[in-house]
C-alpha cells in the first residue's frame, strides 16, 4: 500500500469510525497474543454491522487488502507487519443477549428444547461462559476457557476437551466479500476439525446464535472449575502463545508427538517449545515471527523423520 494509498483509505475509515478507531502503522504485537509481529499499515475498530458492510464495500472498491481479526489469538504476524487493512472486531463488537424462541431467524423444529443465546462475534469465549454459567445454561463448559472471540471460534470450530462450537451453534449471521448479510446454519458452514467454509468463501462472522439447555447450577460450576484446573495446571499461560500450535493427527496428540522427538524446551531465539506442554510454541519474551517459524518447522520435521506423520498448524499466518 502506498503512503498515498494509506492517508486517503484512512480519511475514508475515519469518516465511518470516527477518529479515535483509526490507527496507522499500528504495531501488531499488541494485538494478538503472541505478542508478536510487525506494523499493520491501518488497523480500524468495529462498533457495528453497518460498519463492517460500509467498511468491506469501501476497501473492495478501491482493491485494498484487509484481514479480520478477533483478539489475535490463533495468529502469527510477520516481523514486517501486514501491507493493509486489520478490521478488527473485539470489546467495541461485544454483546451477549437471550433470544426467544419466535426471535430466532430459522425455523427449528425442536425450539422449545433448547435455551437460545445471540453474541456478537467480537464477544470473548471467557466472558459467553461467565453468562451461560450465571444462566445455568450446560454445554458451554470446555469452551469458556478458549482465549478468542466466538467470532473467531465459528471460522476455526474451534473447541477443547472433547467439545466443539458446532456443539452449540445454531447459526450465524456472516458478511460477504460483496458487503452483503447471509444467515447460514451450522450445517452451511462446513464445520470440520478446525476448519469452516468461512475463510473459503471470504465471509465476515457478524453475530452468532447457539442453543443451549438448561442444566443445573452446581454442576455446571464444578465442571467450568474442573476444565480450569487442567488448563492452568497442563498448558503454559503464563507465557505468550497463540494457544495449541499444532492440529493434532489422527490417532496421536500432537504434543505427545514432539515430547517423544525429543524437543520439549526446544529454543529458537526467544521462541521455544513449551517446557509444560510440548505441543504449544511460547514467546519467552523477545521472540520475533521468525523465530516462531523455526520452531515450528524444526518439531514438524523431526516428528516426520521420526514417525513419517507431517503436523499441521492451527495457528494462521499473516504478512509472511
Amino acid at each position: 500500500m502506498t503512503d498515498e494509498l494509506k492517508l486517503i483509505t484512512a480519511e475514508k475509515l475515519t469518516a465511518i469510525v470516527g477518529k479515535d478507531r483509526v490507527l496507522t502503522d499500528e504495531p501488531m504485537s499488541e494485538h494478538t497474543t503472541f505478542k508478536i509481529g510487525g506494523n499493520a499499515k491501518i488497523l480500524v475498530q468495529i462498533s457495528s454491522e453497518d460498519e463492517i458492510v460500509e467498511i468491506i464495500r469501501l476497501l473492495r472498491d478501491n482493491n485494498v487488502d484487509y484481514y479480520i481479526i478477533g483478539n489475535g489469538s490463533n495468529l502469527l504476524v510477520s516481523d514486517n507487519g501486514y501491507d493493509g487493512v486489520i478490521i478488527e472486531l473485539l470489546d467495541g463488537y461485544s454483546d451477549i443477549e437471550l433470544l426467544d424462541a419466535d426471535e430466532l431467524e430459522t425455523k427449528c423444529s425442536d425450539k422449545d428444547e433448547y435455551v437460545y443465546v445471540k453474541a456478537l462475534a467480537g464477544t470473548r469465549m471467557l466472558k459467553i461462559g461467565k453468562f451461560m454459567a450465571e444462566k445455568s445454561l450446560e454445554g458451554f463448559e470446555c469452551l469458556g476457557g478458549i482465549p478468542g472471540t466466538v467470532g473467531g471460534a465459528v471460522v476455526m470450530n474451534a473447541g477443547a476437551y472433547g467439545g466443539n462450537i458446532s456443539d452449540v451453534l445454531l447459526y450465524a449471521r456472516v458478511i460477504t466479500k460483496e458487503g452483503n448479510i447471509l444467515r447460514l446454519n451450522a450445517e452451511e458452514l462446513e464445520l470440520g476439525y478446525r476448519t469452516s467454509n468461512i475463510e473459503k468463501n471470504g465471509y465476515i462472522i457478524s453475530s452468532v446464535v447457539l442453543k443451549m439447555k438448561k442444566g443445573n447450577s452446581e454442576e455446571i460450576k464444578e465442571r467450568i472449575s474442573d476444565y480450569t484446573q487442567r488448563r492452568t495446571g497442563k498448558q503454559p499461560l503464563e507465557y505468550p502463545s497463540a494457544g495449541s500450535t499444532f492440529k493434532r493427527p489422527e490417532g496421536h496428540f500432537a504434543g505427545q508427538l514432539i515430547d517423544e522427538a525429543g524437543l520439549r524446551g526446544y529454543k529458537s531465539g526467544g521462541a521455544q517449545i513449551s517446557v509444560k506442554h510440548a505441543g504449544f510454541v511460547i514467546n519467552t519474551g523477545d521472540a520475533t515471527a521468525e523465530d516462531v517459524i523455526n520452531v515450528i518447522t524444526h518439531a514438524q520435521e523431526e516428528v516426520f523423520k521420526r514417525n513419517n506423520i507431517r503436523l499441521e498448524t492451527e495457528v494462521k499466518r499473516l504478512g509472511f
